[in-house]
């Protein structure tokens, strides 16, 4: 095996989050314009190119790869993606981010292909305020996706909902009495200021502290030293313990000290930190070099070497990033 990922600042990188597509059939208000324009298909890494660089990453020590996009289920041939990348010498695990709309269909055979973890973004109870938020998407479709995960027999299913006042901080606590019906996870997400969604976002701006409280008032929350191999903190509810609520805070509590990981986005390039511009194409090197994976292995190793010890992201600026999150990889 290749030397180990780690960048200048001695973290290791074990964990790849591997864009599929930057294609959606929602549009999050948190993520991207209404009317989005989206790569042309030459553009965008072919599903051999993707299998070729997860091996790559997975050969040189990476444990966990998560697909994400965009929404990575409306990608072509995305289950026969997910069995071969399950199937890779040496990889702990391959989980997924999802919008849910998908999941009737596709649950079983995602955990069939050897998906052993899925996220699901659920930011309101409430099919208006659902509507409002994700602009296109159905609340009934996927709660229905949902049910079909849990009927599927993934290891673990987690939710995640990002909290914006006057939009569905007050339901704050009945997504965690959702999450404890179901016997699921959820993580609280702070918005990221990532690309120009056409509106103001620090007026809000909800920050995890505050929806600990907004919890408080109903559930006891301790503290867990948990992980789940990503960025989320986590806390357990001493009267329900088969659900974990997390807490993603780049704003209020950063979490770049452990940071692990790495992004790919769909058009090939390495993000080295999210709250960066910093990235490597490696698309480039792909198509320059099909038959040899060395000159990737260095690029890669040069390019941890520039990682950065930390993002900036303030909630008081409008736009701190160009990139939408959609073109992040999730």
């Amino acid at each position: 095996m290749s030397t180990p990922l780690q960048d200048s600042f001695g973290r290791q990188i074990d964990y790849l989050r591997l864009s599929v597509t930057d294609r959606c059939d929602f549009r999050c208000v948190y993520c991207m314009t209404e009317d989005m324009t989206f790569l042309p298909r030459q553009q965008v890494l072919g599903l051999e190119e993707l299998e070729r660089i997860a091996r790559i990453f997975v050969g040189l020590g990476v444990k966990k790869i998560r697909l994400t996009g965009g929404e990575p289920l409306v990608r072509q041939g995305i289950v026969g993606l997910c069995e071969r990348i399950a199937a890779l010498p040496g990889l702990r695990e391959l989980v997924m981010t999802t919008n849910g709309s998908q999941l009737v269909k596709l649950a079983a055979p995602l955990a069939h292909a050897g998906v052993k973890r899925l996220n699901i973004s659920l930011d309101s109870l409430d099919a208006a305020k659902f509507h409002a938020i994700t602009r296109t998407g159905e609340l009934r479709q996927v709660l229905d996706g949902i049910a079909a995960a849990r009927a599927a027999g993934f290891e673990r299913i987690k939710l995640n909902a990002v909290v914006m006042k006057g939009r569905n901080a007050g339901e704050v606590a009945d997504l965690v009495d959702f999450a404890i019906a179901g016997g699921l996870d959820l993580s609280f997400i702070e918005e990221m200021p990532l690309g120009d969604v056409g509106r103001s976002r620090g007026e809000r701006f909800c920050s995890s502290d505050e929806v600990r409280a907004l919890i408080a008032a109903r559930h006891t929350l301790i503290d867990s030293a948990e992980q789940s191999g990503g960025p989320a903190r986590y806390m357990r509810l001493p009267d329900h313990p088969q659900t974990r609520i997390g807490f993603i805070s780049p704003h209020s509590h950063n979490f770049c000290a452990t940071c692990n990981r790495v992004r790919l986005t769909v058009e090939g390039r390495l993000l080295l930190c999210l709250g960066h511009e910093h990235s490597v194409d490696l698309r480039a090197l792909l198509r320059r070099h099909p038959t040899s994976d060395q000159p990737l292995i260095d690029a890669i190793h040069a390019a941890l070497q520039r990682k950065p010890l930390r993002h900036d992201f303030t909630h008081k600026d409008e736009v701190q990033v160009l990139r939408f999150m959609s073109a992040s990889g999730g």
